[in-house]
């Protein structure tokens, strides 16, 4: 059985020392009833079952992965940022009200430190899959007559010139398919200004696109 590193890393937060101790916890987590919501497999950890964390990573590394990408290019350092999401959302589990999705609440905590990473090496860009890019063309409406490694290009300056507070509502709702209320709760913002944002990014990303494409000739 292959080894998780993100499971190895968590289980030394957890204090344990056994051996073996990786795959024992994909063991448990893979033979973990379905049927369990995140919100309800969070009470059993907190409760008496913490090897029950590898569910966690097992339903969200992927997922939080696939969000991070956007935002971090350089693959090692992308799993740095993502064995610290896992961390701090382990070591934070209590802090979590279990009457509230979970998904958002780690996302938020995942979104922070996308910032933070930004912040701590200047690096500002973003980085879209071939599938990701087409949906923010087929969004945004800018014209076919563009080649199409131009025209992802550009995508990916538009979305890093625009604020965050326009990109990362835009990137979660256009890409990660989050609704306005799980985008209000990961950005901590109304649910009903999560609209106007992601409204205004997009007007923002098609102006600069026209401005870079077409020299603001529609």
């Amino acid at each position: 059985m292959d080894k998780n590193p993100i499971l190895t890393i968590i289980y030394k937060v957890i204090e344990r020392d056994e051996i073996n101790t990786a795959e024992k916890l994909y063991y448990i987590s893979m033979t973990l009833s379905d049927n369990l919501s995140d919100e309800q497999l969070v009470i059993e950890i907190r409760g008496r079952d913490k090897e029950l964390y590898g569910e966690i990573i097992r339903r969200y590394q992927t997922k939080l992965t696939h969000y991070l990408r956007k935002f971090i290019r350089n693959g090692d350092e992308l799993e740095d940022v993502l064995q610290e999401v896992f961390i701090k959302a382990y070591r934070n589990l209590f802090d979590f009200n279990t009457g509230k999705r979970f998904s958002p609440w780690i996302y938020r905590i995942a979104h922070n430190e996308a910032l933070n990473h930004i912040k701590k090496y200047k690096r500002e860009s973003v980085s879209l899959d071939d599938q990701e890019w087409e949906i923010m063309d087929e969004s945004i409406d800018v014209k076919k007559d563009i080649d199409n490694r131009i025209l992802k290009k550009r995508i990916e300056d538009g979305l890093a010139s625009i604020k965050d507070k326009y990109r990362e509502p835009l990137i979660l709702f256009l890409l990660e398919q989050k609704s306005y209320e799980e985008i209000g709760d990961i950005l901590r913002v109304p649910r009903n200004t999560v609209g106007t944002l992601v409204m205004r990014g997009k007007k923002l990303l098609r102006e600069y696109l026209e401005k870079n494409l077409y020299g603001n000739k529609k």
